[in-house]
């Protein structure tokens, strides 16, 4: 095996810049369910299904799409309990040359992750998250030298640079927010559309099971839950 591409929960996405260049019958994907990044806060119940149910079925897209996964689950006998020790117990089965991984959206899980090369023996290619509109190096570069960092004033950098909401060289609307009308209360006539509803699928009902089992005093309930747990589902609601 050459490569070990570790996926994270919120990185669902064929596009994610860890995938890039990677051999499908050659490098295995790895996906981890872990109790460490479950338990770090007080989760409600359904965040932990969805995110579960939503990791389950990219993996399921993954290996459709012909790559080899490696997944463990939450209850998995064998799970080690976090990213590193899911790391250390993959790369001691699978014996990979090197490990590869998209930049994380935490402070906290980035820096476990930059530990690893030492932690596995094996060089870790972090790769920038290119999903964003701007990188660390364009957001340093805007902040260099200013006495504040007012991120308005960002936003509206990157709304000009991006033409994001932009007509022209205004903002739509004549105005760069509307932050004093969005904090007052909603009128009883206001028109809400119904949020949608996708009816669990098998993957989803055994996720809210082992949740339901395992998380049985966090907050929350899991009664109704019908959130999209798949891109599919998730363009039908947009």
């Amino acid at each position: 095996m050459t490569k070990l591409i570790l996926i994270l929960g919120d990185q669902l996405c064929p596009q994610i810049s860890s995938l890039n260049g990677a051999i499908k019958d050659r490098d295995t994907v790895l996906m981890c369910e872990v109790m460490a990044e479950a338990t770090y806060v007080g989760h409600h119940k359904k965040k932990i299904a969805f995110v579960f149910s939503a990791m389950r079925h990219f993996a399921e897209e993954l290996r459709d799409a012909g790559y080899k996964v490696r997944y463990t689950r939450i209850d998995d006998e064998n799970n080690a309990g976090s990213f590193t020790g899911e790391l250390k117990r993959a790369t001691d089965e699978l014996k990979p040359r090197s490990v590869c991984v998209t930049e994380p959206g935490e402070w906290r899980v980035l820096k476990e992750l930059k530990l690893w090369s030492e932690a596995v023996a094996r060089p870790v290619d972090i790769r920038p998250d290119d999903r964003f509109l701007a990188s660390h190096e364009e957001f340093k570069s805007w902040a260099a030298g200013r006495k504040s960092l007012t991120m308005e004033f960002f936003y509206r950098d990157m709304r000009r640079i991006t033409g994001l909401l932009m007509q022209g060289e205004e903002p739509v609307g004549g105005r760069w927010n509307f932050d004093d009308e969005n904090r007052n209360p909603t009128k009883p006539d206001l028109f809400r559309p119904r949020r949608p509803r996708f009816s669990p699928d098998e993957i989803t009902r055994e996720v809210l099971a082992i949740v339901e089992k395992l998380f049985p005093d966090n907050f929350g309930k899991l009664d109704g839950f019908g959130f999209a747990v798949t891109r599919a589902d998730a363009k039908k609601g947009s």
